[in-house]
């Protein structure tokens, strides 16, 4: 009776030892994993130092009125460009051309009685000369008719302000660019020097600030002066795949003692409106010496602890560890110190779905750096600095 119990469990140990012999065969049949692989790339690049900031325009008007009055006419349309010297606001100017009348009246009865005191004293100089009037009244006939030139003068010199004011009647635009909302409007009391009635801003070029820590000052720009055509490249937040170009060309006279820094500008032509005050922008600036290096996808790296990989392809199509020492960063690709060679390929997609030692099926694809900006064109900033 104890035979069944041992045919079982023979018969049941060849079922299992054919099992796992089918499983060994399924898997030395089946193909490696198929992924994307690339040649590192070699190119040209500059070291680039990023720093953040926001956009200031050149010049920004609070324009005030220069005389009290009553708003009559508001000329510009909110939110357009307005031109120097453009007619913006006009205040009641029927108080101010009253008061240059009556200014202009009281200098023509200043100029008759300046005439009346000359004859006076014409006639005293001649009485004295036959001793016939005292000394004294000639002196006050003199006297007189300095008095008189000196009021004349003094009216004058009150027309003058009076026109002055008239004209200030018309509020003009300073400078030209974009002119914001009007603050006050038509039929509102203004008070000259007090009342805030709209705001202009200078649009046709932004500058940038921003501050370099003297170590890196010394050790890459300490040659760039305000007259260098260093170039800088400008992203805004949400566009960074369109860069704006422009130059340094403010360099200040000494170093912040308390923080450590030195403050720079950068210039930006705005021909296109794209650029507004107060926009957030990452500026980069590259130093002067050019490189070539490699460069991988920023994705083809891996992190292990505290060490940096990239998987590389053998001639027998399998994956191989590599420690790298990462660089500069330039769009979606990185710069790699150290770890690679020119001859390499590596895996494009990283260790996401892959490890080193496995075998693959390599899917030969290119690495596309023409939208990348690695330099700066010299001819650009040449050409930036002489629109300046």
């Amino acid at each position: 009776m104890r035979i069944k119990p041992i045919v079982f469990g023979i018969f049941s140990a060849l079922i299992l030892v054919g099992c796992q012999q089918q499983t060994e065969q399924n898997q030395t049949t089946q193909s490696p994993t198929a992924i994307d692989v690339a040649p590192v790339a070699y190119q040209a690049v500059q070291r680039w130092h990023t720093y953040t900031t926001r956009l200031e325009s050149p010049e920004v008007v609070t324009l005030m009125p220069r005389v009290s009055g009553v708003v009559e006419q508001i000329s510009f349309k909110e939110g357009q460009g307005v031109n120097q010297g453009d007619i913006l606001f006009k205040i009641d100017p029927r108080p101010f051309q009253a008061e240059v009348e009556r200014l202009k009246a009281e200098i023509l009865s200043a100029q008759a009685t300046l005439e009346q005191a000359k004859n006076k004293e014409k006639r005293a100089v001649n009485l004295g000369k036959n001793s016939a009037i005292a000394q004294e009244q000639i002196e006050a006939r003199v006297a007189e008719t300095k008095k008189s030139y000196a009021n004349l003068l003094a009216l004058k010199a009150q027309l003058t302000s009076a026109e002055l004011d008239l004209a200030f009647t018309e509020v003009k635009s300073p400078i030209n660019g974009m002119i914001s909302r009007a603050d006050i409007t038509r039929g509102n009391n203004v008070t000259a020097n007090q009342s805030e009635l709209t705001r202009i801003i200078a649009d046709d070029k932004m500058y940038a600030y921003f501050n370099i820590d003297e170590r890196t000052w010394n050790s890459e720009f300490s040659h760039v002066t305000s007259n260098t055509p260093l170039p800088v490249n400008l992203n805004l937040t949400g566009n960074t795949h369109q860069p704006n170009l422009g130059y340094v060309d403010f360099v200040d006279n000494s170093i912040n003692a308390s923080t450590g820094t030195l403050r720079i500008r950068a210039t930006f032509d705005n021909a296109n409106g794209d650029l507004k005050p107060g926009a957030f922008a990452r500026l980069q600036i590259a130093s002067s010496d050019i490189k070539s290096k490699i460069l991988v996808p920023d994705r083809a790296i891996g992190t292990d602890l505290k060490n940096r990989f990239v998987l590389t392809v053998n001639n027998d199509n399998v994956l191989e560890y590599k420690l790298v020492e990462v660089g500069e960063r330039y769009g979606s690709y990185r710069v790699i110190e150290q770890g690679l060679n020119l001859s390499d390929v590596v895996a494009v997609n990283g260790p996401a779905k892959v490890g080193p030692g496995m075998p693959i099926t390599p899917r030969q694809v290119t690495l596309d750096l023409s939208a990348v900006t690695l330099t700066i064109d010299e001819s650009q900033s040449t050409a930036s600095l002489a629109a300046r």
